[in-house]
This record gives C-alpha cells, structure tokens and sequence, in this order.
C-alpha cells in the first residue's frame, strides 16, 4: 500500500499547486504594487521641492519644468514592466482555505467510497499463501469486500469444505447458488455439505438438492459420489456400486481419485457378498459406431467441377430418418480423400450412427453449398453401422 499512498500523495500535491500558485502570484504583485506607490510617493515629494525652489526665485520657469520632466522620465522608468494588480473576487483566504481542505475532504471521500481493501486483497493475492488458514482469511476478506462475487462465494465454500467445516460451508453454497443460479454443480456442492453438516444424515432438502442436480446434468460428479457414499452408509451396497461405476465413467484416466473410487467399489462388492447378496453387472455399454470411408471423383467428371465446389460426406439409415447422422463437410480440391464418420459427428444426439443397425453412405458434390441438392452424386451399397473395414465411394453420377 505504500506505493498507492505516495503516488495518491504525488496527485495531491498536483491538485495542490493548482490553488498555492495563484497565491504566490498575488504575492508578488502586492510586492510590485508596494514599490509602485513608493515611486509614485518620491515623484510627488520631488516635485513639491521643485516647485518650493522656484517659489524662492531659486528656479526659474524653465528650469521648473525641467526638473519636473525628469523626475516624471524617473518614474516611468521605475514602473516600466509593472502589471497591473488583478483583483480576486474570492479574497486571499479562500485559496489557502482550500488548499486545506481538499485533501482533507479528498481523504475522507476516498476512505468512504474508495477501494483500499480491494487494492491491498489484489496485492494479497498476487503472493502465494503460506498456509490453508491464511487462504481463508484472505477469501473470506474477499467475499467481504465483494458480496455479490458468485466465484468468491465458491472457493470460500469449498474451503471451508477443505477445512472440515461443513455448516459454514452449506450457508456459502446456498449463497452462491442464489446468486449463480441453479447450476447442477453448485447444487451439488451444496448438497454435499449439508450432508455432512447434518451429520452424514440423510434428509429431504440433500435428496432434492441432487435430484435437480442429476436431472439437469445426469453426470454430475459430486451428487454421484454423494449417493453413493449415502447408499453405503444405508448398507444400499448395490446402489452405491451403481453411483461409484456412473462416476467412474466421468473421470478421466490420470484422475487421483479413480483409485479412491475403486477401493470403495470393492469394499461394497465385499460386504454385499458377504450378507448374501450377488453383484448385478450393468448393461454392456452400446459401442460408438465409427466408419471410415475413402471418397474419390470420377475421371469423367474432373474437368466438370470446380475445386471450391462444397463436398457433402454423410451417413443416413436405410430404414429411418431422412435426415443425415453424421456428416463431413470438404471441397473438391481435397478429393480424395478419407474421412472418419461416427457418433460424435451425430447431427443430433437422438440420431446417432449407433442407434441404426444398417446405414447408406452418400457424397454430394454442390456448387452452391447446399448439403440437400447438388449436382453429382455417389451412393455406397447399405452396410451395418458397426462396420470397421475402410470403405470406398466414388462420385459418378449426376444428382437427381
């Protein structure tokens, strides 16, 4: 803060000179008036001698006019260069009066309306902090400086989690999502530390909160995890097999936590086992389809085709939907060429590859960049949607 203060001082200074200036000037010009009216004093007494010589025949006429002719050139020559004094319509004390209290009422605006608890929590942060009690601190300064900080609010709560402080916790997600919205996974952020707030009981307001988070996003990975820590505290060990699998699924392979996940899996594995009960396997998960197809222009048809005309690539069913369910957009001056078309190209997540057993390839050739019309056509013969071997498709007929 030091180096705000003396830069804020430097300004004040600034603004200062602005009001101290025009009173050294006006010293100075009472300085210049003074010696003026002295001037003008010695002219009059030099000419009221003059004038007492010639009343006592010392000087003659001639001589009087001489003499009072230099002592006006003297006078002249004293003055010359004197400005002429300007009067303030303010007076002389109200520059210095404001000089004081301009930084005084400068002072006192800035410490009621100004931001130097956010200028010293930004210096704050910028420094990595030394221990997880002064990251408290430092945020719940932060939260108080900007109360309507959703991500404040956030990493304050999920420190307070870090913390083991699961009641202050709850209050502060509450407090985000009334400000961020309902998000699924600040609903379960919230969820979670009631939870364990509650004491690892398991209430109504915990099983709403994750039902509207799942229902918005149903791989939300912290009501996951909670369901399936709720469901073993129940001895539902089935159920917390089937949350903990879910999640694993969201996790990427490096995450820390799968290693965690898996023990809990197994340990819920033993003690269904062991009072009788038999593992359910879930559903074998539906392979995406992926199909690799090489498209190539017909020779006749090279010299008929501009290279900036669009080239469509796209899957359809042979019993289904008109609408293509992945597609590939390119241009003649790419052919040929090989493209991959699979369930993450899907035009809609309704209508994937995988959802049809057999599909037809298309690629149309469009001038006007139309996928729906165009001028040359090529069709492949119907396949199965999990077909793996590279197919070829040509370009060679015209477009009905």
């Amino acid at each position: 803060m030091i180096d705000f203060w003396l830069a804020a001082g430097l300004l004040l200074l600034v603004a200062l000179s602005f009001l101290l200036i025009p009173v050294l000037r006006g010293r100075r010009a009472q300085l210049e008036e003074d010696r003026t009216a002295l001037n003008v004093a010695l002219y009059q007494e030099r000419v009221a001698e003059l004038q007492t010589q010639q009343e006592e025949g010392v000087l003659d006429a001639t001589q009087m006019d001489t003499g009072r002719a230099e002592a006006a050139r003297e006078l002249l020559a004293d003055t010359e260069g004197v400005e002429a004094p300007s009067v303030s319509r303010l007076g002389k004390p109200w520059p210095l009066l404001a000089a004081i209290l301009v930084p005084v009422l400068g002072l006192g605006l800035y410490l009621h309306f100004g931001a130097s608890d956010k200028v010293e929590l930004t210096r704050e942060f910028s420094q990595a902090p030394q221990s997880m009690e002064e990251m408290t601190r430092r945020l719940e300064r932060a939260v108080a400086a900007q109360p309507d900080s959703a991500e404040g609010l956030y990493f304050l709560g999920r420190t307070y989690m870090a913390q083991d402080r699961p009641g202050d916790a709850a209050k502060i997600f509450e407090r985000t999502v009334n400000l961020a919205g309902r998000q699924p996974e600040l609903l379960g952020q919230w969820a979670q530390a009631q939870y364990f707030a509650d004491g690892k009981k398991w209430s109504d307001k915990v099983q709403a909160l994750t039902d509207e988070a799942l229902k918005a996003d149903p791989k939300e990975v912290t009501s996951l995890g909670l369901l399936g820590i709720a469901a073993f505290e129940s001895q539902r060990y089935q159920d917390a097999i089937d949350y903990w699998n879910r999640l694993l699924v969201q996790l990427p392979p490096e995450d820390s936590s799968r290693a965690a996940l898996q023990g809990g899996i197994t340990r819920a594995t033993e003690k269904l086992e062991a009072s009788g009960g038999k593992v359910a396997q879930a559903p074998a998960a539906k392979v995406a389809a992926l199909l690799k197809v090489r498209v190539d222009l017909a020779p006749e048809l090279k010299a008929k085709v501009q290279p900036g005309d669009s080239v469509f690539i796209f899957a359809r069913a042979t019993a289904g939907p008109p609408a293509p369910l992945a597609a590939k957009r390119l241009t003649v001056a790419d052919l040929p060429a090989t493209v991959e078309l699979g369930d993450a190209d899907a035009m809609m997540p309704q209508l994937k590859l995988s959802n049809f057993p057999e599909v037809q390839l298309v690629a149309r050739i469009s001038r006007a960049g139309k996928p729906t019309a165009g001028e040359w056509i090529g069709r492949s013969q119907p396949l199965a949607s999990s077909t793996t071997a590279q197919q070829a498709l040509t370009i060679d007929s015209p477009d009905k």
